[in-house]
């Protein structure tokens, strides 16, 4: 007998969580282990369940799917992660992806494409939407990079930050060419720095300005 999928269910808005795990509990070969409702729960309940799939929404009240992703995947590797969101910018794929996701569908996918996907990661391949698959297809089959798809692990606002600091503007320069406060610039930097594995502001010029920003 095939042994079945355990999955968790992670959605802060309880009616659509009900109803993915409802989708998934009809299916013979899958058990739905656990749901959460916030990131923080979701590390805790994958760490106490062992699911083989993790079902994620990108947007949490606490933390994002995709720093909850990180946390879990690091500490279990073999968990597929499925992000199951209605954020469909590329900024937001590939943060998760780089958070180590495996799946990555929007919340209008049918349900037997959800389930599909659900199957997919569990055997550790990669999919997506075909609205996803084309956004992903496109960044990859770009010859020269561009401040759109450079870097998409950040927002566009932290990747104007980074721009203007590969081409060696200060803070304070930086907040008054935004219009921020020094406070979120400084945020900003160290939201910069810590998605693109940084240790210090010279470093990010180096890589900022590999990447063609800042000239």
């Amino acid at each position: 007998m095939t042994e079945r999928l355990r999955v968790l269910v992670v959605d802060d808005h309880p009616l659509f969580r009900f109803g993915v795990c409802t989708l998934l509990a009809n299916e013979p070969q899958i058990d739905v282990v656990g749901e959460a409702a916030s990131g923080a729960h979701a590390i805790s309940a994958a760490s106490a369940l062992g699911p083989d799939v993790v079902v994620m929404d990108l947007h949490l009240p606490d933390i994002s799917g995709a720093e909850a992703t990180r946390h879990i995947v690091a500490e279990q590797p073999g968990v597929g992660v499925l992000m199951l969101t209605m954020a469909d910018e590329s900024e937001s794929v590939f943060s998760a992806m780089r958070a180590g996701a495996r799946g990555y569908l929007l919340k209008d996918a049918e349900p037997d494409e959800i389930i599909r996907a659900v199957h997919a990661v569990a055997r550790r391949e990669a999919i997506f939407g075909p609205d996803i698959a084309t956004r992903v297809l496109g960044f990859f089959n770009h010859s020269q990079p561009n401040t759109d798809t450079v870097f998409p692990e950040l927002t566009v606002r932290e990747r104007e930050v980074l721009s203007l600091i590969a081409g060696g503007h200060s803070n304070t320069v930086i907040a008054s060419t935004l219009c921020l406060s020094p406070k979120t610039v400084r945020n900003h930097i160290s939201n910069v720095f810590s998605k693109l594995h940084v240790a210090d502001r010279a470093e990010a010029i180096v890589r900022a300005r590999e990447a063609g920003l800042g000239r």
